[in-house]
């Protein structure tokens, strides 16, 4: 009763950050004539209720695709339509077909905010819960204060403010972790459906999958386990689907949406390398964009590959959690057309092995956060993202202790560190370098941030600081790929010492 208890106090805090962080400006505010994401999510609310299921995807007198068209897949726009009934109920000007753009009003700012509480409510934060709870391998204590620093987390809280497809995903880890396989899958459908990046977080669980099956044996268990899964992933998205197949022409433009290759390689100030590295070297300019895309395609493929041929080879839950990480980094680092927000699809499976390496985690989800600076900036969010950031540090620092645990051990590094000293017996240094490099880390952060709200960039650079910030995150999230990927090929007992797979 006691742990309850405490958890619902965690769960209490979470939710008053998230309010008290909502009653800020929200992106786009009063910025005609396209707003922001907060006018894009209304828009679509206003299309999915107006338009019959079969103009949605498409361009049209009434769905200007140009004006924050729907590009995401069918889950998320039938929670579009949802909402827009509630919406029509309370206040039909709120999604009036044409005339309610740019809408905005403290009434519909409530209501915006309050779907999306809802949503984390009764998506999100049971996951993380759940997921906490079920840590068996740690205390009592320490699963509460796991559930504590992944709530306070301020890049989910800042940014989208409603996590459906994240909570899916998270559902779809514990369904992994708790052997409840079907029920996994269906999570991973779902989070597939809701939002297409959520990619990231798909290729590793099907490899998972994959290699449980093959460890089974293809003509026992194995196969039953096999045909499960793929009826549970065929039927989930044939229901998501099912309104779009009876044309081939509705299925092709839907895709059409959700890749969009004309857009280039990459838009706004994201810190992934095409970006980041365009300052040396303007692929843009000099590749065709065929070539762009296929260069893209292969390093994607080619930095995700060493981790899910581990995994497929050897299954195992906590080799799986580190593989999400160093997948979705390969994603964000490489694939084509990334966001600046798509770095929080990395930030969830680093937050689902903070209790792991609490240090390296907590590094890492304060780069994440930082990397977003010129977004948080525009969307008028600076005081509470400093707020958060503090108040989540100081939380990881206090409850995880992650200043004690800097061990070759703690951060997971002591059989690489053992393979490279047979070759260079003077290596002994790394946990101290690693801690010196975390101090140099915050001190650059904390100097470009307070450069870019201080300083007036030069006319000719006006994009100085936004360019110097994705760069500086850059090189942390490639530090962090190789980090991830060193202990995914290097620590064996993902093989030797995983429990049996039943």
């Amino acid at each position: 009763m006691e742990k309850w208890s405490l958890m619902a106090v965690v769960v209490l805090l979470g939710l008053t950050v998230r309010w008290t962080v909502s009653l800020n400006s929200y992106s786009g505010a009063g910025k005609p004539p396209m707003f922001g994401d907060y006018e894009a999510q209304r828009h679509w609310q206003e299309i999915t209720l107006n338009l019959p299921v079969k103009q949605w995807y498409f361009n049209s007198s009434d769905n200007n695709l140009q004006y924050w068209g729907l590009d995401y897949p069918p889950l998320t726009a039938y929670h579009s339509l949802l909402c827009a009934y509630v919406a029509k109920f309370i206040d039909p000007d709120w999604i009036a077909l044409h005339t309610s753009r740019g809408y905005e009003s403290q009434a519909h700012k409530l209501f915006m905010r309050t779907t999306v509480f809802v949503a984390d409510l009764l998506i999100y934060i049971p996951a993380v819960v759940m997921y906490c709870s079920y840590l068996k391998e740690i205390s009592i204590k320490k699963r509460i204060t796991n559930a504590l620093c992944i709530l306070l987390y301020p890049g989910l809280i800042l940014i989208d403010y409603g996590h459906f497809h994240l909570g899916f995903a998270l559902w779809g880890v514990l369904g992994v972790s708790c052997d409840w396989n079907v029920l996994g899958s269906l999570a991973f459908c779902l989070a597939l459906n809701y939002k297409q990046m959520e990619l990231y977080h798909a290729l590793p669980f099907f490899c998972f999958l994959l290699g449980k099956c093959l460890k089974q044996g293809i003509q026992g268990k194995g196969l039953v386990l096999l045909m499960k899964l793929v009826c549970t992933v065929v039927g989930s998205f044939a229901l998501c689907w099912l309104p779009f197949f009876t044309e081939k022409e509705q299925s092709l433009q839907i895709l059409r949406r959700l890749f969009p290759v004309d857009r280039g390689l990459f838009e706004d100030k994201v810190a992934n390398v095409w970006c980041s590295f365009s300052v040396f070297l303007k692929i843009k300019d000099l590749l065709p964009r065929h070539t762009q895309l296929m260069i893209s395609f292969c390093l994607t493929f080619l930095t995700l590959l060493p981790s899910c041929v581990k995994l497929t080879a050897q299954p195992s839950i906590e080799g799986f959690k580190f593989t999400l990480v160093s997948c979705a980094l390969s994603f964000f680092l490489f694939s084509f057309q990334v966001h600046e927000k798509s770095i929080l699809l990395v930030s969830l499976p680093v937050c689902l092995v903070l209790h792991e390496i609490p240090f390296m985690s907590t590094w890492f989800l304060l780069v994440s956060t930082f990397s977003m600076l010129p977004l948080l900036l525009k969307d008028e969010l600076f005081l509470p993202s400093v707020v958060t950031a503090v108040g989540f540090y100081m939380a990881c620092a206090t409850c995880l202790s992650i200043f004690e645990r800097t061990s070759e051990e703690e951060l997971r590094l002591k059989p690489f560190s053992m393979s490279v000293r047979k070759y260079l017996p003077w290596v002994t240094i790394l946990p101290g370098a690693i801690q010196h490099l975390f101090f140099i880390s915050v001190i650059t952060m904390v100097l470009l941030t307070l450069m870019t709200v201080t300083l007036d960039p030069p006319e000719n650079l006006p994009d100085l600081f936004a360019v110097l910030v994705c760069f500086v995150s850059c090189l942390h999230f490639l530090f962090f790929w190789v980090y991830f990927n060193i202990i995914i090929i290097w620590d064996s007992k993902y093989g030797r010492n995983q429990k049996k797979i039943n």
